[in-house]
């Protein structure tokens, strides 16, 4: 049931007990903004560190197709282990682990927007979400079912596929091998493994993005992100969360 996944790129060891899920990423539009720290920072949990690439913070919106998603060595199961998901997240760090913060994680399914934020403090919600490909197309439409935030629209890829180069603004979007989250009023970290990314730059048509806007952010344009990409996916093994010692 499990994957052999490469680990001789990750920037720090995995813990040595068994991953707790197995799951795929796939058809990923990653659509980056530049913003300003100051606006960002009413969002990140006290204790965690906004990362910053040569001096600026950047906030992703990012629709694709969450895959297989199963306990360690148990088969996916049917209406449950396959749902869209469309996340805005940005980059922090602690103790000098860089990772990932969600903002949101807006998904089709009523599972996971239940016992996730429950038992990990990951900020789920239900939304009504479509993810079709056709050829090098994504076409993405997600309407949230609180506040009836909306993301819509479609990315063509361009371009070679490439692997990120070290020291560059794709390897700091991308290369990230943890998420952190704020359970029961505590930072949280869990670690995620997968192998490094592969992917195409894009060119994005957004026809309403109300889903980034709705965390005011002040990002001027939002139907134009600043780095747009696009990506198969990959494999992923993820670990439990756990609480982080101040």
């Amino acid at each position: 049931m499990g994957r052999d996944l490469r680990s001789d790129h990750l920037p720090f060891a995995m813990p040595s007990r068994p991953f707790l899920l197995s799951q795929e990423w796939r058809n990923l539009t990653f659509m980056h903004w530049e913003v300003s720290v100051e606006r960002l920072q009413p969002h990140i949990p006290d204790g965690l560190e906004i990362d910053l690439f040569d001096g600026k913070a950047y906030v992703g919106t990012i629709p694709f197709m969450m895959k297989n998603v199963r306990p360690r060595l148990l088969p996916a199961m049917p209406g449950i282990s396959t749902f869209p998901e469309f996340n805005v997240r940005t980059y922090v760090k602690k103790n000098g682990k860089a990772g990932v913060l969600f903002l949101t994680l807006d998904a089709q399914s009523r599972v996971t927007c239940f016992h996730a934020p429950r038992k990990y403090g990951l900020p789920y919600r239900y939304a009504k979400c479509k993810l079709s490909t056709q050829g090098d197309v994504y076409r993405w439409h997600s309407k949230r079912r609180s506040d009836g935030a909306i993301l819509s629209g479609e990315c063509r890829a361009k371009g070679d596929l490439m692997q990120a180069k070290k020291g560059s603004l794709e390897e700091f979007l991308f290369e990230r091998y943890s998420l952190y989250t704020n359970h029961k009023n505590k930072i949280h970290m869990a670690y995620t493994q997968h192998n490094p990314w592969e992917y195409r730059e894009g060119e994005v048509d957004i026809i309403t993005n109300t889903l980034t806007e709705s965390y005011d952010l002040g990002i001027k344009d939002l139907h134009n992100p600043d780095h747009v990409h696009m990506s198969n996916g990959v494999h992923v093994h993820t670990w439990p969360i756990q609480a982080i010692e101040e």
